[in-house]
């Protein structure tokens, strides 16, 4: 299996926008962060966990030409905002297979009104088949994927276990039994907003108190903001085991 770190930026992407933060202003490559997203491979299986609105240039930054599905934690535009750019996926492929949690495909039916629509369909517009996830094993391939479900605030989100690797974003809260379901995994990825606490993100104190829980092998902080600091600065700063992703970052597993 090969993951590839499409975006580890928080929902503004880092350099934000008119910020002269000093992170903003890094040259460091590894300082600048597309929106989270992560490309999965395996035999001739390729799916991308969220689409968010640089979705096409990720794709472009692999030289992605296919994907067999996207998989959704959530509904937020910094997850979902990417969706029209799977047209040349659909070009190519035909309707793209889409799984996520009911809510999150009622979200964006309406959203995406014109990808959804079975009527007076303009041309050229993609079509998805869509595949509503509970919190259960399901099959993707030939791989059998166990959503692992948390609280984003008040909002519930999935992680996902695919074998040894796990990957959760943008939660702040999750049940030990949930926690129970990660026992074992190699690689866990975990999000890791920023130092000080905030409501609907693990700050780092809080993903590292997580990552001791599940105790993987090696573990990767994502979803990360400019408030974290400069990414080679707060690399020295984790145990060994711990690195901080960035946008490119391949894994073998």
């Amino acid at each position: 299996m090969k993951v590839t770190f499409l975006g580890t930026g928080t929902s503004q992407g880092i350099p934000v926008i008119g910020s002269d933060h000093p992170v903003c202003l890094s040259t460091n490559p590894k300082d600048k962060r597309l929106r989270v997203s992560v490309l999965i491979e395996w035999d001739d299986f390729t799916y991308v966990i969220d689409c968010g609105p640089d979705f096409r240039q990720q794709m472009l930054k692999t030289n992605c030409s296919k994907i067999d599905g996207i998989i959704f934690t959530h509904e937020h535009a910094d997850h979902t905002a990417g969706l029209d750019d799977i047209r040349p996926f659909y070009f190519r492929q035909g309707d793209i297979p889409f799984y996520a949690h009911e809510r999150v495909l009622s979200e964006l039916s309406k959203r995406f009104n014109y990808i959804f629509t079975t009527k007076d369909k303009y041309p050229g517009v993609p079509s998805v088949i869509q595949h509503e996830i509970k919190n259960e094993s399901f099959l993707l391939g030939n791989l059998p994927v166990m959503p692992i479900n948390g609280y984003h605030y008040k909002l519930q989100v999935f992680g996902f276990r695919f074998g040894d690797f796990a990957y959760l974003t943008d939660m702040k809260t999750i049940a030990d039994e949930e926690v129970d379901k990660l026992k074992g995994v190699k690689v866990l990825v975990v999000n890791a907003l920023r130092e000080k606490e905030h409501m609907s993100h693990f700050n780092l104190e809080e993903a590292l108190d997580f990552i001791d829980k599940v105790k993987p092998e090696t573990a990767y902080l994502t979803h990360i903001s400019h408030y974290l600091g400069f990414h080679d600065v707060v690399q020295q700063s984790l145990p060994e085991n711990v690195f901080l992703a960035y946008d490119n970052l391949q894994i073998e597993l």
